[in-house]
């Protein structure tokens, strides 16, 4: 397997904390793949393609170079495995999340054995989708959470 990493998610919307550990995978893996996950059992607030170009955009600004965006509806070990990619770049913000990440480690084990999950921590600890979403709608400034090209989802 070589130097590529997965970093998956909803990303629903891209923030702060999501571009905190792409840039710190992307400073150890040759490339890294910004997986925006699919669940039909899960309903997007923002479409994965307005969010894909929004991320696009961000990592231009950014000058990240060695990351690509990609929409996939599957299971990220299986696309891991069709993509020949050894990593699974995780963020964590708490034991909480190390907890819940280390039950979707041990799935994904059984899905794709050769999937190594490597967890970053979070710089930003506080944000999340979730918490920008609230924030938001309820009229706060969140332009401190998002990255600027993501602003423009949020305001309709």
């Amino acid at each position: 397997m070589g130097k590529t990493a997965i970093y998956p998610g909803f990303f629903d919307p891209f923030t702060n904390g999501h571009l905190d550990i792409v840039r710190k995978a992307a400073d150890i893996f040759e490339r890294v793949d910004i997986v925006i996950g699919v669940n039909a059992q899960k309903a997007r607030t923002f479409p994965a393609e307005r969010i894909a170009a929004a991320i696009t955009e961000t990592l231009a600004q950014q000058g990240i170079r060695n990351c690509r965006v990609v929409i996939w509806n599957g299971l990220v070990a299986e696309y891991a495995r069709l993509q020949n990619i050894g990593y699974m770049i995780r963020g964590l913000r708490n034991n909480m999340d190390y907890n819940y990440e280390e039950n979707i480690a041990s799935v994904n084990k059984l899905i794709n054995p050769e999937l190594e999950s490597v967890y970053f921590r979070s710089n930003n600890i506080a944000v999340s989708s979730s918490m920008v979403k609230e924030l938001h709608s309820y009229g706060k400034d969140v332009s401190n959470y998002v990255p600027a090209a993501v602003l423009p989802l949020l305001e309709g």
